[in-house]
């Protein structure tokens, strides 16, 4: 059995900062890439960055400059550093990765972000 749990989200007003994180477990040889994703109210889910094993990254462009993403392969765990957090960026926060050997991406279960004054 293959979870994917984020933890970190919450509350913070607009200028903060905030870090995600997700851990990936379970019998994984390899998961890659591995990424996060968003849903903010009546929107549809959109991609806000990935991360391969050997750290190409790519990001959304209304994130490029205030997010970072970046992940521990040792333990299959990926990051997101949030900085200069505007309203706009409230949404469920979703992590997932790509599993080769089961040729199946999996999700998490989402982490709520509030940008909020």
């Amino acid at each position: 059995q293959v979870q994917l749990v984020e933890s970190g989200g919450g509350l913070v007003q607009p200028g903060g900062s905030l870090r995600l994180s997700c851990a990936a477990s379970g019998s994984i040889a390899s998961i890659d890439p591995m990424g996060w994703y968003r849903q903010g109210p009546g929107n549809q889910r959109e991609l806000v960055a990935t991360i391969t094993s050997g750290s190409s990254t790519n990001y959304a462009d209304s994130v490029k400059g205030r997010f970072t993403i970046s992940r521990d392969n040792a333990t299959n765990i990926v990051y997101l550093q949030m900085n200069s957090l505007k309203p706009e960026d409230t949404a469920v926060y979703y992590c997932n990765g790509y599993i080769h050997d089961r040729r199946t991406t999996y999700w998490g279960q989402g982490t709520q972000v509030t940008v909020s004054s």
